[in-house]
């Protein structure tokens, strides 16, 4: 909203300074001011409101070391998280954005399931909380919302252009031409552009927007739900998250500015530089939540934050065409939903063939593995942010390493 005051003042009465609310990264930077000034400043009142309506962690024994201590630690801070990114992009954002309409939908969506199904488990003591095919259902349907949009919608395209991209150029109208095609990144190949349609036999091509719809749902459900086994320990998401988003911020800038994308031979998607205020918001308000979910944590995320974080992670990667970087830069998150799914498939399989269940890990996710092997919950979180940013390191090496 503030960009649209300003844009008027400036025209309207020259009122000097205004402009600088043209630049991604003026807002950006702004952005992630008012993010962490957010959860920092109002998240104490939040945290005490949440005391008060006695919405604390219920803990069962499963024999981790400092795990009792944190019954009754407020939960559903995820809250904090959501407020913290919202009131920044409404603030900052062109709100006729479509990728920007796409995040703040998924945020909220998200959030909203999230929300129902923390408050479930503890205010109502229903221990399942939400429904698990309910939560699968909210985000298919999700998915479903942004593949569509992503498929049709007119102002997601990819631009073209027809002659070299300099100063002088752009200065004086530079020619180009948009496709709609459903087209994508594959990192360290040269000639690094995929088409959607080139998975289906050729009698198939006009269909493989379905195709792109229904990957679309299995990222996005699969991210969320790595994101929200991920959050177990003190810091631990909120962390991850923070470096992906990073990560993710850079991508969008440089897939938003015309100049670097020519350089860095990369798609230029027109619009998509407004995504920079959404990521350095997400990233602000990730921080600003470590501030009292460190260790010993005063406050959890809940679903209500460990939802919307992977959600609006496999969005963005959708929304700059990075979809298939999410097993890199997603690592983290990746890992600790593999060791979940291998721990349960295995216990399965031997306990059907020797009639008594196995286990690969001595506890998934695996974050828990190592608690049982008696490393502290500290030194876990940072190893992990170690590897994180090291798997961003290597997910940005990808705009040049090909």
């Amino acid at each position: 909203m503030l960009y649209y005051l300003f844009d008027y003042l400036e025209k309207e009465f020259s009122l000097m300074g205004a402009g600088v609310f043209q630049f991604i990264s003026f807002r950006a930077g702004m952005s992630a001011l008012l993010s962490l000034i957010i959860t920092i400043t109002f998240g104490k009142y939040i945290i005490r409101a949440l005391q008060i309506n006695q919405l604390g962690e219920s803990v069962r024994d499963l024999g981790l070391q400092g795990q009792l201590e944190k019954k009754g630690t407020p939960t559903m801070g995820g809250i904090m998280i959501i407020l913290a990114i919202v009131v920044p992009c409404l603030l900052f954002c062109k709100l006729d954005n479509i990728y920007i309409i796409l995040m703040l939908l998924t945020t909220l969506w998200l959030g909203l399931i999230g929300f129902l199904d923390d408050y479930l488990k503890i205010k109502k003591k229903n221990k399942d909380g939400l429904s698990g095919k309910f939560k699968i259902v909210g985000q298919v349907v999700l998915g479903l919302i942004v593949g569509i949009v992503l498929v049709f919608n007119e102002g997601v395209v990819v631009r073209e252009f027809m002659e070299p991209v300099t100063t002088e150029n752009i200065a004086n109208g530079i020619s180009y031409q948009d496709h709609k095609a459903l087209v994508t990144t594959i990192p360290f190949v040269k000639n690094n552009e995929f088409q959607y349609d080139w998975l289906l036999p050729q009698i198939l091509d006009p269909y493989s927007w379905v195709l792109f719809v229904l990957i679309v749902i299995f990222i996005i459900t699969s991210v969320s739900n790595g994101a929200n086994l991920t959050d177990g320990l003190d810091g631990l998401a909120a962390g991850t998250s923070a470096i992906v988003g990073l990560t993710l911020a850079i991508f969008a800038y440089l897939s938003g500015n015309m100049i670097f994308s020519e350089y860095l031979n990369i798609m230029y998607i027109p619009n998509s530089g407004e995504l920079v205020i959404f990521c350095t918001a997400f990233v602000g308000a990730c921080i600003g939540f470590l501030w009292y979910n460190s260790y010993p944590a005063q406050v959890f995320m809940g679903d209500t934050g460990s939802l919307s974080l992977g959600g609006i992670i496999a969005v963005l990667a959708f929304a700059i065409r990075k979809e298939l970087l999410i097993p890199i830069f997603c690592g983290i998150f990746l890992v600790e939903n593999l060791s979940v799914v291998l721990q349960v498939t295995y216990f399965k399989y031997t306990k059907k063939k020797y009639g008594e269940g196995k286990r690969i890990f001595l506890m998934s996710p695996l974050h828990h593995h190592y608690q049982k092997k008696g490393l502290h919950e500290t030194k876990i979180v940072t190893r992990f942010w170690t590897i994180g940013i090291l798997l961003a390191i290597i997910s940005l090496a990808t705009l040049k390493l090909r």
